[in-house]
């Protein structure tokens, strides 16, 4: 039995996730890389990357601890964005709070992944 997203929100609710969800794994992917390259890196995805979310990060600063080193800093915004996610966006739209990988965006992944590599999805 295949659990869709827009099963049980509407449109806009699963497009807003989504954009959170992208938002924040952006920044995480950032974070990542920036264990192996430096922010000035001339590698196209890094490039990609802090282009991205230096406006983020930017409008951020406000809160930012400044002992926090630099390369954490994304980290520290995505923090915010799956606080969002996860207790502010289910309280504002009156559900309890759904759980760990009950997102939209994490469902459909993981979802695509038990396809491709769990024998599809008629298990």
């Amino acid at each position: 039995m295949e659990n869709n997203p827009l099963d049980s929100f509407s449109v806009w609710i699963v497009a807003i996730d989504y954009a959170l969800g992208v938002v924040m794994w952006t920044l995480i992917g950032r974070a990542a890389m920036n264990i192996f390259l430096a922010e000035d890196s001339d590698f196209f995805f890094m490039k990609v990357f802090v282009k991205s979310t230096d406006p983020i990060i930017r409008f951020f600063a406000p809160v930012t601890p400044g002992f926090l080193i630099k390369p954490l800093v994304p980290l520290f915004v995505a923090w915010f964005f799956y606080m969002l996610r996860f207790y502010l966006m289910p309280w504002l739209l009156g559900y309890s709070v759904m759980g760990m990988l009950s997102f939209p965006l994490e469902g459909e992944v993981a979802r695509m992944l038990y396809t491709v590599f769990g024998g599809g999805a008629g298990q």
